[in-house]
């Protein structure tokens, strides 16, 4: 392969047509593969491409409904954008568990953001820290033109502090402003504050009274929004009287079983291996409505799983306790999720999706997307502890298989029957099928 200058700059089919000589055997085969994904509609395909950079094709991801969510006494059926289908399978059977037993209970605990300038200030800190209660009111002032609206929806600019960070770095400190966003995620709007906040800092120094020269540098190092929005957090819970736990597996007592969901969180509080798997398995369900919302999963996982190592330990994001006979399962995580403004109001399935739930404002997004996560949670634990994560997972992975091996209808009906009552394995549905295929049924 040899550089290639000016690719943005080529049309969508010839950045294709590039692609497919340069790394494929059959070029042709390649573009008729890509371009049948383009939306029918041009104007629909020109929205998709411009979502991104250097865009060629769309790649489809199953979007699926988990049906039968009571949350906080209103009944919701969840989109899901994951390729998964245990997790989509899992959420459904938390669903249906939990429906007849209050369901999940959900709140916002806050919603604040956060925003950084990080900058070097060689002076003073008692100085500096006069300097940035003085300049406050300017501050406000001069980023109204970026404020207005927010503020009318009920938002904006909560607090500034000044951080002394100089016990990392000579002169580091940092203005931490915090922020209510409303329904936006508000990473443009934050941003855009900051960078304000940043000039006019620059500005208002080197007039400001009493500083030597030396203080009148300050050296803006970076203006950005934290993903990290421990305030802006979310948390949601189940309960049930433990007796009703036996509904989870026949054959196990409701003690026994509380008591295994006990040990299997405690395992996740106490090592970080299995935490980190035991937290996927919230972020299958909250990564999902993320997706088909067209909010920034990234942003979410990122700021999860710092929250999980707040301690200085990564430990586990769902906790449970038994008290007077109740079991609860609960977890709080924090989240930034918007709905008005990004993909939510151009994306045509976002909007599907919005409309599905309601068109909820943020916080109550928060809460159905929390509630996926801990539902999946629950569901992955539910199968850890009783019967195993295998019997249920590979049984879903199962069609997956018969079609990397181009079964027929009639073989996919055979297996499905006959994977019932038999381990499911890439191993197994080889030998399964080359045994029907060789005309020896009585071999099975």
């Amino acid at each position: 392969m040899k550089e290639i200058k000016g690719f943005s700059k080529l049309s969508k089919e010839a950045k294709l047509e590039w692609a497919a000589n340069t790394f494929f055997s059959d070029p042709e085969s390649a573009v008729q593969e890509y371009s049948s994904y383009w939306h029918p509609d041009k104007s629909q395909q020109k929205l998709f491409d411009e979502f991104s950079e250097n865009t060629v094709s769309n790649f489809v991801m199953p979007y699926g409904l988990a049906p039968n969510f009571l949350i906080n006494g209103k009944l919701f059926c969840i989109p899901m954008v994951i390729e998964e289908s245990s997790v989509v399978a899992a959420a459904c059977k938390s669903a249906k568990f939990w429906l007849d037993k209050g369901g999940f209970k959900a709140e916002v605990i806050s919603t604040t953001k956060i925003g950084q300038i990080h900058f070097i200030w060689n002076g003073s800190t008692a100085k500096l820290r006069k300097f940035i209660t003085d300049v406050k009111p300017v501050l406000l002032k001069e980023a109204v033109p970026l404020t207005r609206n927010m503020e009318a929806r009920g938002g904006g600019i909560l607090d500034i502090e000044l951080v002394d960070m100089t016990d990392h770095d000579k002169g580091y400190h940092q203005l931490k402003v915090h922020f209510e966003t409303c329904d936006s995620m508000g990473a443009n709007f934050i941003n855009s504050v900051l960078e304000k906040f940043a000039a006019t800092l620059k500005q208002q120094v080197l007039t400001y009274p009493n500083l030597q020269d030396e203080e009148r540098d300050i050296r803006i190092i970076m203006s950005i929004l934290s993903n990290y929005t421990p305030e802006c957090k979310v948390r949601v819970s189940v309960s049930c009287p433990v007796e009703q736990l036996a509904e989870l597996e026949n054959g196990l007592e409701a003690e026994d079983i509380a008591e295994r969901f006990s040990k299997a969180v405690m395992i996740a509080k106490a090592d970080p291996h299995r935490a980190t798997t035991h937290n996927k398995g919230v972020f299958n369900g909250i990564d999902a409505v993320v997706l088909a919302t067209g909010n920034d999963f990234r942003a979410v996982e990122a700021c999860g799983h710092t929250y999980a190592a707040r301690s200085g330990k990564y430990t586990s994001l769902t906790d449970m306790k038994v008290e007077h006979g109740i079991f609860e399962y609960y977890l709080e995580v924090p989240m930034a999720l918007g709905t008005v403004g990004g993909l939510t109001n151009l994306h045509p399935m976002v909007k599907r999706s919005m409309e599905m739930l309601g068109n909820p404002g943020a916080p109550e997004l928060m809460m159905i997307a929390a509630t996926a996560g801990l539902a999946n949670n629950f569901g992955a634990l539910r199968s850890l502890v009783t019967t195993g994560i295998q019997k249920g997972h590979m049984k879903m992975h199962l069609l997956n298989i018969l079609n990397s091996m181009d079964a027929t209808m009639s073989e996919v009906k055979r297996a499905k029957e006959y994977f019932k009552d038999h381990v499911v394995s890439y191993r197994n549905v080889c030998d399964f099928l080359e045994t029907i295929r060789s005309n020896k049924p009585e071999l099975l």
